[in-house]
């Protein structure tokens, strides 16, 4: 059996969001999603290859609810379905993706797109 993965998702406001940017991206802005790595686990001998309690911490989605609401209404469609396409981008993030480049951009939202599919058909 695999070993079970944890992702942390947090709904906050703008102002966190901001706040959370501006201290770890330089960004003194609100954004609509943060992702944070916490892939290496440190333990008094050094790091651990797993976590002391068997779970797998990938990471933390932070998302600000009052930005994907507002994104919602501006785009036409319902609240759940921006909130799952935030909760997907970020995990993707976690998982390494990025949008820095056209490329790597346009294979992060046909990646979206997928899993929003599946999640939200």
């Amino acid at each position: 059996m695999a070993p079970p993965y944890e992702v942390s998702l947090v709904f906050t406001d703008s102002e966190t969001v901001r706040q959370l940017n501006r201290d770890y991206r330089g960004i003194d802005m609100p954004t609509d999603v943060l992702a944070f790595h916490m892939l290496s686990h440190k333990g008094s001998d050094g790091f651990f290859a797993l976590p002391p309690d068997g779970i797998t911490r990938v990471g933390e989605v932070i998302i600000s609810y009052p930005r994907a609401v507002e994104q919602a209404k501006e785009q036409g469609q319902s609240t759940e379905r921006e909130l799952a396409l935030l909760v997907i981008h970020g995990v993707l993030h976690l998982l390494g993706y990025d949008h820095q480049q056209p490329e790597e951009e346009a294979g992060m939202r046909a990646k979206e797109r997928e899993l929003l599919d599946k999640c939200l058909p």
